[in-house]
C-alpha cells in the first residue's frame, strides 16, 4: 500500500469511528446509513462534488461554504454535516470516499453483515442478486450486502470481493490466463 494511501486510510479510520460512535449513541445509526447513501449517490453523479473534494484550487472557506450548503440541500444529519464542516476546515475533504467505505464496514460489521464487492459486465437482475446474496450468506455464514457495479470489459461473468477473497469468473480474466498459457509454450 503507498504511503498517501494509507494516510488517507487511516484519517478516514478516525473520522468514521468518531462519526460512528456520535450516531450510536444518539441511536441514530439508521440516519447515518441514509446519509451515506445520499453522500454516495452525490459521488457517483457529480463531477462537481468529486472536482470540489478533491481540487486543492478551492480556498477552505470556499469549500467550507460548498459543503455546508450541500450539506443543508440534502438534509443530512447534524453529525454528518458538522463532519464534513470540519474536515472541510481540515483541508480533508479529499479522504471523503474512504470515509464512506470505511463507515459502511464499520456499520455492517456492528449489524454481523459483510459486503460484498461486485462486478459484473450487465446489471445483475433482482432474482441473480439475491442468488448470489444466498450463495454468499452460505460460504460466509454472514449476512451479505451487494455493492454491484457494471464493467462491460468484462465481457461477462462476474469479480466478486468478500473481505480478502476475490472471485474472478470474467471471460476477461479466462482470456488473460488463455493468453499467458499460450505465451509459456510457444
Amino acid at each position: 500500500m503507498s504511503e498517501p494511501a494509507s494516510i488517507s486510510t487511516s484519517i478516514a479510520a478516525r473520522y468514521a469511528t468518531a462519526v460512528y460512535d456520535i450516531a450510536k449513541d444518539g441511536d441514530n445509526v439508521k440516519a447515518l446509513e441514509a446519509d451515506l447513501d445520499a453522500l454516495q449517490a452525490a459521488m457517483n453523479d457529480s463531477e462537481d462534488f468529486r472536482t470540489l473534494i478533491h481540487s486543492p484550487i478551492y480556498t477552505r472557506e470556499e469549500q467550507a461554504g460548498a459543503i455546508s450548503a450541500i450539506a443543508a440541500k440534502m438534509n443530512l444529519t447534524d453529525t454528518v454535516a458538522n463532519t464534513l464542516a470540519l474536515m472541510a476546515q481540515k483541508r480533508r475533504l479529499f479522504v471523503v470516499p474512504q470515509l464512506l467505505s470505511t463507515l459502511r464496514d464499520i456499520i455492517a460489521t456492528e449489524k454481523g453483515e459483510v459486503t460484498a464487492e461486485v462486478v459484473s459486465a450487465r446489471a445483475l437482475t433482482k432474482a441473480q442478486s439475491e442468488k448470489l446474496a444466498r450463495t454468499l450468506k452460505a460460504s460466509t455464514g454472514k449476512d451479505v450486502t451487494l455493492n454491484a457495479t457494471v464493467d462491460e470489459s468484462l465481457i461477462g461473468g462476474l469479480v466478486v470481493k468478500v473481505g480478502s477473497r476475490m472471485i474472478d469468473t470474467s471471460i476477461r480474466a479466462k482470456l488473460n490466463s488463455l493468453q499467458n498459457a499460450m505465451k509459456e509454450v510457444g
